[in-house]
């Protein structure tokens, strides 16, 4: 294997380590009318006309349940947009691949800023980490790239710097094609995405009242199925359609055929936890996210330019100087 190979390597799982830590964190999604309007063939809020009194009580029933927890959902989602910040602890398992934590704090708005550290503890690719010197590694998330800190081999073959900076205009090239769209959706990120994944998928229900950590919250849970998305706008003005549009299509390329949401959350509308099972072209993937301490001051920083190489030029045999 030459020193190239090696190099893209080892620059190919850094990025895929630090993306993963992040884009797995959430599903990348957008509410659809088929939360509001139920599955397709379904009746409407009064249940259908006609048939058994007993029958139409039943589906009055479980439609306004439903409705509660559409209703319930939307102030959550709203909620945790608006609190812009949290400290967030995450384990991830996606089989012989990988398995892996990520913990810290994360704000979003207008863009994503916040740090993360990752700990690689089983599969291919943390084997194939350890091998370059790393066993986990801090992520740097900013408006224009982030920042992966690299272990002392890796380090080695990158002129000695640190931290490789990904551009997220350079993700695709730098990761491969499977990083398609990486960077918008890191810019793009949010923890409620996972709650406007579970009201797109029309299947949305109240499970019960659990503790989580402690703190009393709700539970409510649905299973997706991405080729089923319909991807019509909700409401005027909300902008949507193209959102969703795109979940769908990168659910379907990556072979997602079914995925399970259950989020619970709190009595201030808050999202505190969340728990997604997956079915995708590889295997399963399941991952746990904790969501606490909203509101946090998250101040992050692009480390020092003496000791950061752009991964893009490493990654073309380029060393440029620090």
């Amino acid at each position: 294997m030459t020193i190239t190979t090696v190099r893209r390597t080892g620059l190919a799982l850094a990025a895929t380590i630090a993306l993963t830590a992040l884009t797995t964190l959430t599903a990348i999604s957008a509410c659809t009318s088929s939360a509001a309007s139920g599955p397709s063939g379904s009746a409407g809020p009064f249940g259908p006309s006609g048939g058994r009194g007993a029958d139409t009580g039943a589906g009055q029933r479980d439609e306004a349940s439903r409705l509660r927890s559409v209703t319930a959902l939307r102030s959550a989602e709203r909620s945790t947009a608006g609190a812009g910040s949290a400290r967030v602890e995450s384990t991830t398992d996606m089989g012989s691949l990988m398995s892996m934590t990520a913990d810290g704090t994360l704000a979003w708005g207008d863009h994503l800023i916040g740090t993360l550290t990752i700990t690689y503890t089983d599969g291919a690719v943390a084997d194939a980490m350890r091998r370059l010197g790393s066993t986990s590694m801090e992520a740097r998330y900013l408006p224009d790239a982030y920042y992966a800190r690299v272990g002392d081999r890796l380090a080695a073959r990158t002129g000695g710097a640190r931290w490789l900076r990904y551009g997220h205009d350079d993700l695709e090239d730098i990761a491969g094609g499977g990083a398609a769209g990486l960077g918008d959706r890191i810019r793009g990120f949010t923890p409620q995405q996972c709650v406007k994944l579970l009201l797109a998928s029309g299947d949305v229900r109240r499970v019960g009242e659990e503790r989580v950590r402690g703190t009393p919250a709700t539970r409510y849970s649905g299973t997706v199925e991405p080729a089923r998305l319909k991807t019509r706008d909700p409401g005027p003005g909300t902008g949507r359609s193209a959102e969703l549009a795109d979940l769908k299509e990168q659910l379907i390329r990556a072979g997602v055929t079914t995925q399970t949401v259950d989020v619970w959350v709190d009595d201030r509308g808050l999202l505190v936890k969340k728990v997604e099972r997956a079915k995708t072209a590889t295997g399963r993937l399941t991952q746990t996210a904790y969501y606490a301490d909203y509101g946090v001051k998250v101040t992050t920083e692009a480390p020092p330019a003496a000791e950061t190489q752009d991964a893009a030029n490493v990654a073309d045999g380029r060393r440029a100087a620090p």
